[in-house]
């Protein structure tokens, strides 16, 4: 089964990145990979309170990616599975896309204003050539009736 990576968090764009990839999944058979990233945490003297601190990280980016399980349950009905990793989000994802040769695409939404963000200039950059997946890129200022209407 081919399976669409989103990358969650807590930005408007993910919701719309996330809608997307489920109802192209439903249309195509497939499933959604949903990557919750836990940021790399800074440096704290004292190692209980570091420790402490990456599991309130990894406890919010797993809640992230049920919240987003959640949503595709409701509105798509696809198979899904929820991948947790721990480091820089670029690498996170390259890593999930060096692993797996069942990704159809990488999905990201743009930012409604602004720049993109951060994962598209990468992905969309110099790093595009290399992707081992097309990179969909949809516009975060859709509303759900023409996310429905493309996907």
């Amino acid at each position: 089964m081919r399976c669409y990576l989103v990358v969650v968090d807590e930005s408007a764009e993910a919701r719309v990145a996330l809608r997307y990839a489920a109802r192209r999944a439903a249309r195509t058979g497939g499933g959604v990979v949903i990557l919750a990233v836990v940021p790399p945490q800074e440096f704290v003297q004292w190692s209980g309170v570091q420790a402490a601190m990456e599991e309130e990280a990894r406890l919010r980016a797993e809640a992230m990616g049920l919240q987003a399980a959640s949503a595709i349950d409701e509105e798509a009905g696809v198979p899904r599975e929820i991948v947790v990793r721990q480091g820089e989000p670029v690498r996170a994802i390259a890593e999930v896309l060096r692993e797996r040769d069942d990704i159809a695409a990488l999905v990201l939404a743009a930012a409604a204003e602004g720049t993109p963000g951060p994962l598209i200039e990468h992905f969309s950059g110099a790093a595009a050539g290399a992707l081992p997946c097309p990179l969909v890129i949809v516009p975060g200022r859709l509303d759900d009736a023409t996310l429905d209407r493309l996907a």
